[in-house]
C-alpha cells in the first residue's frame, strides 16, 4: 500500500513532459429544481470545492453555500440542504457581506461507516468559523442525512502541528485509503509568526477520527502522522498549491492551482492549474491544457477519477463569482501517469 513517497519528509514535484491532462466537455451546474428562496438556495451550484463518487452519483461540496450538490447518472443536479448559518442564511459571500460566516467546506472523502459508506466533508480551518465537518449518511439508501460537527479541538491540533499547517491551515483535499484519511494542506497562506505557508499532507487514523466525531467533547482528536511537505512547482512564476486529491492506482492524484492570493481567505488571479500524481517514486505533474494545447486557465477545486477507467478524470471549477454557476469538465490523462 501507499505510505510516503521515497519515505522522505520533503518532496519536490517534477514537471513531466511525458504526461498530459487535456480538458474537454464543459458544463455548468444548475439545479434541476431551480432556485428555492425559502431555503436560500440559488439556481446553480456556486463555489464547488470538492467532488466524490458514491455508486452512480457524484457529490459536490460547496465552500460558500450550505448545500451538497448531487449529480445522478443522467446528469441531473439535485441538492441536499445543510443546516442554516447566522441570520437563517445558507449563502455567504462578499456581496452579502457575510463571507466570514461560511462553512468553507473544501475537502470530501468517502469513509466506511456502521451503516455503509459516508461522505465526510472538511471545513478548511482557515478561520475559527471553519473548524467544522459535515458527515453525510444514508448514501446507500433512498434519503441522505447530514450532520454538522463542531471539530474545534481537531483543528486546533492540526494548527499546533506547524510541519503540516505551516503559517496558515487551509485543508483543501481529503481521501480515504487503507484505514487512514489523508489531508492536503494548501500552501497559499501568508507568512506568519516565523512560519511560511506549506503544501503538505498528513495521515489521520480513521477509527480514531470516527470515535472523535461520535463525541468530540469526550474523545481526544487524533493527531496527524506521516507528514510530508511539497514543492509543487510553478506556472508563470506563481507557485502551485494543492486544491484537491483522490486515490489512483499506486498512489494519489492531486489538483493544484497557481493563484496569486495574499492569504487563505482572499482570492486572487489564476495563472493556471495542474494535475499531479504522488507515488512511492515521488511526485510528477502536468499542466492542464485545452484540446488545442493552450493552457487551461481556471481554478480547479475538485478532482475525481473513474475507478474503472483511471485515465478519465472529472474536475470542477470555481469561478470565484457568486453570481456564476460552478463548472464541471472531463479530463483525459495521457501518458504514463500510473506506471
Amino acid at each position: 500500500g501507499y505510505n510516503s513517497p521515497m519515505q522522505n519528509t520533503f518532496v519536490t514535484a517534477t514537471h513531466d513532459p511525458a504526461l498530459a491532462a487535456v480538458v474537454s466537455g464543459r458544463r455548468e451546474l444548475h439545479y434541476a429544481a431551480g432556485p428555492d428562496p425559502t431555503l436560500d438556495r440559488p439556481a446553480s451550484v456556486r463555489a464547488a470545492s470538492s467532488i466524490a463518487r458514491v455508486g452512480s452519483q457524484l457529490l459536490i461540496a460547496q465552500d460558500d453555500a450550505n448545500f451538497v450538490a448531487l449529480i445522478d447518472s443522467a446528469g441531473a443536479v439535485q441538492s441536499l440542504t445543510l443546516p442554516v448559518g447566522p441570520a437563517g442564511l445558507r449563502l455567504f459571500d462578499n456581496l452579502r457581506g457575510n463571507k466570514a460566516h461560511k462553512l468553507d467546506l473544501e475537502a470530501c472523502a468517502i469513509v466506511p461507516g456502521p451503516n455503509g459508506d459516508q461522505a465526510l466533508m472538511f471545513g478548511s480551518g482557515s478561520t475559527d468559523q471553519r473548524y467544522r465537518l459535515v458527515l453525510v449518511d444514508g448514501l446507500a439508501g433512498p434519503s441522505l442525512q447530514a450532520r454538522l460537527v463542531d471539530a474545534t479541538s481537531f483543528y486546533i491540533s492540526l494548527i499546533a502541528t506547524p510541519t503540516f499547517a505551516g503559517s496558515e491551515l487551509n485543508i483543501e483535499g481529503a481521501l480515504y485509503r487503507e484505514g487512514q484519511i489523508w489531508l492536503f494542506n494548501r500552501g497559499n497562506g501568508a507568512p506568519r509568526a516565523g512560519f511560511r505557508p506549506l503544501d503538505a499532507t498528513c495521515a489521520i487514523a480513521w477509527p480514531a477520527l470516527a470515535a472523535y466525531l461520535r463525541d468530540p467533547a469526550r474523545n481526544a482528536p487524533p493527531l496527524p502522522t506521516a507528514i510530508m511537505q511539497y514543492d509543487l512547482g510553478a506556472i508563470d512564476g506563481w507557485r502551485l498549491s494543492f486544491t484537491d486529491a483522490t486515490s489512483c492506482p499506486g498512489g494519489m492524484l492531486y489538483s493544484a492551482t497557481a493563484e496569486a492570493s495574499p492569504d487563505t481567505v482572499a482570492d486572487g488571479p489564476v495563472a493556471g492549474s495542474a494535475l499531479g500524481v504522488i507515488s512511492e517514486a515521488g511526485a510528477r505533474w502536468a499542466m492542464l491544457s485545452q484540446p488545442d494545447g493552450t493552457p487551461f486557465i481556471a481554478k480547479v477545486e475538485g478532482l475525481i477519477i473513474d475507478s474503472t477507467a483511471p485515465t478519465q478524470a472529472t474536475i470542477i471549477v470555481d469561478c470565484d463569482d457568486p453570481q456564476r454557476a460552478a463548472e464541471i469538465y472531463q479530463v483525459e490523462l495521457r501518458g504514463p501517469w500510473f506506471s
